[in-house]
């Protein structure tokens, strides 16, 4: 289940609202529009990991305790993914250890049931800016990212799932090239044509070499994102569903 509104004139931000509970659903999306916000709703964690994978909403705001597939269990399929959409959690539960667990897995922030309107927005909005602002800050570097994979051109530094990968420089040479080409198949001679310039004699086999390197040091956890198309040459992208 899921719908759309939206008041006239420019939106603050496009929200998801994600809960179980219709009346909970139907509270904050009223209220969250006539705050300025775009808001799409979902009632159940699939429909939600569906929408936010095939257009990532500028926040989502998420129910934890949903029956099937809970709140924890679509965020960190999120984060799995590469989906870096800043999540407040909604919940009912309001033990510490909870809370932490929330936030471990990637929520940006985490609210109990009852809950103020008021302080809802309040948060959305904090979260919304402090997002905003790293966004800005990775403008200002020059940094490709793809998935849980990240490259600074400025400090030549990869890191994978937050950690750093140490790259010799034709690995990172040929990593950039996959970043700054994702979802498009790269032909062999591309790749030669790009990372060597063909200064060590065009040996295609050569290519196959460091993608197998490059898998082994950064496509290394499941959802693989190098990918051979047979009699072709390789792609960066996401696993079809």
């Amino acid at each position: 289940m899921l719908g759309t509104g939206g008041g006239g004139g420019v939106s603050e931000a496009r929200l998801l609202v994600v809960d179980d509970e219709p009346n909970i659903r139907e509270l904050l999306s009223a209220s969250l529009r006539f705050a300025g916000f775009e808001v799409e709703v979902a009632a159940d964690g699939a429909t939600a990991l569906q929408m936010a994978r095939s257009a990532p909403p500028d926040l989502l705001v998420l129910d934890v305790m949903m029956p099937g597939l809970d709140g924890l269990t679509v965020l960190r399929r999120l984060r799995e993914l590469g989906v870096e959409t800043p999540v407040l959690l909604l919940t009912a539960r309001d033990a510490t250890e909870d809370k932490v667990a929330g936030l471990n897995v990637g929520a940006d922030d985490y609210i109990t049931k009852p809950f103020s309107l008021e302080e809802v927005i309040a948060r959305i909005r904090a979260v919304l800016r402090r997002s905003r602002d790293r966004q800005a800050a990775g403008a200002s570097r020059h940094v490709l990212a793809f998935a849980d994979v990240e490259l600074d051109e400025d400090s030549h530094e990869v890191r994978k799932a937050g950690q750093l990968v140490p790259l010799s420089p034709t690995e990172f040479k040929l990593l950039r090239y996959f970043l700054q080409n994702p979802n498009r198949v790269l032909s062999k001679a591309q790749i030669l044509d790009t990372v060597w310039q063909y200064d060590f004699g065009g040996d295609a086999n050569v290519v196959e070499s460091y993608v197998s390197y490059l898998r082994r040091k950064v496509d290394t956890t499941e959802p693989r994102l190098l990918h051979t198309v047979r009699g072709v040459g390789y792609v960066l992208r996401q696993p079809r569903t």
